[in-house]
């Protein structure tokens, strides 16, 4: 199968303000050669802690931040650097779900308005939004309301449909569940995984919810600190984590089988600082099974069959 969206080494780099008058602002990699294929149809799902990358790596491939190195193809067209014009066709293709569908949503504009928006900016017919709001399970009556007149389950329904309006071929969804109840949580992502059957749907699905992404993803891709460090089958992955990381993120879910909890769970600590990233591999300070090796050489993100992993321990047998 060919990949609907890939991305190649791709670098961002975030300024951080130093400290006296004459001193230059300092540099850091938010993207550290991040690479990635995202086959049509499927649900690639992004896991990690807050400030890893992952709403960077967002940004970057749908053209909101510029990359500083690398490249994305977007259904075999390169998408960086590329016209405005080019840009606007791609963008009918790509669209992106929020996180905070409150937030994304104008106060003072009807549900109607705020779905028809894309219309107008496209100059396309706008007599799609009662059969759009109908398909993500809301009724046509609520194209007259206002986002403060709806619950938190109708609004992300409301932020689903007005991605959906341009019938685009990929959605990004960055954290789309987390502000939601539990049960709520359920619906949209019974919800998502409807709409991609029907309409055959490519998802980048990114969240720090292990268990969210374990039931809607087809792969799962596990960011550190800037740099994938495993990616597997969903169900290999949760299976039989290889990198010492993956291990201990999948290890802190709670399991509501007591048989299965482990007596003592392995302390971390805090992430390293993004702007002062260690030496050697970025998690070794954080590893209980590193060596001297993970101190001062950094490991490549290699192939062991169908998952990627970047870590030293892991040989070319497994």
């Amino acid at each position: 199968m060919l990949s609907y969206i890939e991305a190649i080494d791709l670098v961002r780099y975030y300024e951080q303000s130093s400290r006296g008058l004459f001193r230059k602002p300092h540099k850091f990699r938010a993207l550290d050669g991040v690479s990635l294929k995202l086959e049509k149809g499927t649900t690639l799902g992004i896991v990690g802690e807050s400030g890893c990358g992952k709403s960077t790596l967002v940004r970057v491939l749908l053209g909101l931040l510029n990359a500083d190195g690398g490249s994305v193809n977007l259904d075999g067209q390169p998408t960086l650097n590329v016209p405005d014009r080019q840009w606007r066709a791609l963008r009918r293709k790509m669209q992106l779900v929020y996180q905070d569908a409150g937030g994304a949503l104008d106060p003072r504009l009807r549900v109607r308005n705020q779905i028809e928006e894309p219309l107008h900016i496209h100059n396309l017919p706008l007599d799609a939004v009662d059969r759009i709001l109908v398909s993500v399970g809301l009724s046509g009556a609520l194209a007259d309301r206002y986002p403060h007149e709806l619950s938190g389950g109708q609004l992300q329904r409301v932020v689903i449909a007005r991605a959906l309006v341009l019938d685009p071929e990929l959605l990004v969804l960055d954290e789309p569940v987390s502000a939601l109840d539990v049960s709520i949580q359920a619906q949209i992502v019974n919800l998502l995984m409807d709409l991609q059957r029907d309409r055959g749907l490519t998802y980048l699905f990114v969240s720090h919810d292990l268990g969210v992404v374990r039931q809607i993803s087809t792969r799962v891709a596990v960011m550190y600190l800037g740099r994938i460090v495993e990616e597997a089958p969903r169900d290999a992955l949760f299976a039989n984590p290889l990198h010492p990381y993956t291990r201990i993120l999948i290890d802190a879910v709670p399991k509501p089988d007591p048989s299965l909890r482990r007596a003592t769970r392995i302390e971390i600590g805090d992430p390293p600082n993004p702007a002062d990233p260690p030496s050697g591999c970025s998690f070794h300070p954080r590893c209980p099974l590193a060596t001297a090796q993970c101190k001062i050489e950094s490991p490549a993100l290699r192939d062991f069959g169908d998952r990627r992993v970047a870590c030293h321990l892991i040989k070319e047998t497994v």
